[in-house]
């Protein structure tokens, strides 16, 4: 058993397997999994876990280059996307619009479902290289 970091096996498995520049989702509870992604859903009931807490554990343990975002968080969920880009400082962001991140994550290594219940609470995290 791990002392330390991650305890969710599915969520350390994918953070090792990761190489440069392949994708990670988390998401908020009504982001739609597409068919043949990984879903890992750490959904307990509305509101738990966060998206926020979830990014915040999974940015301390991956190496991010950066971030996809859905522009529409910028007016309907403004104090996550404040709170997202606190979080993730060494990360380049970049924006497309919803129906493009749903596209986009069709690629994905894996989508992170967790228990948040606000509109547009969901990333996109490129993986970094650590040299």
């Amino acid at each position: 058993m791990n002392k330390h970091g991650i305890l969710n096996s599915e969520i350390a498995k994918i953070l090792a397997d990761l190489g440069h520049t392949d994708m990670l989702v988390i998401a908020d509870c009504g982001l739609p999994i597409p068919a043949g992604v990984k879903k890992i859903d750490l959904a307990l009931k509305l509101g738990v876990p966060s998206f926020l807490d979830v990014v915040e554990l999974v940015a301390e343990h991956m190496q991010i280059e950066r971030a996809t975002i859905a522009s529409e968080i910028n007016s309907h969920n403004p104090k996550v996307q404040q709170q997202l880009k606190a979080n993730l400082t060494e990360a380049s962001f970049s924006e497309v619009s919803h129906e493009e991140f749903k596209r986009i994550s069709h690629a994905a290594k894996a989508i992170i479902r967790t228990g948040e219940a606000t509109p547009y609470a969901n990333v996109i995290l490129h993986a970094g290289v650590i040299f």
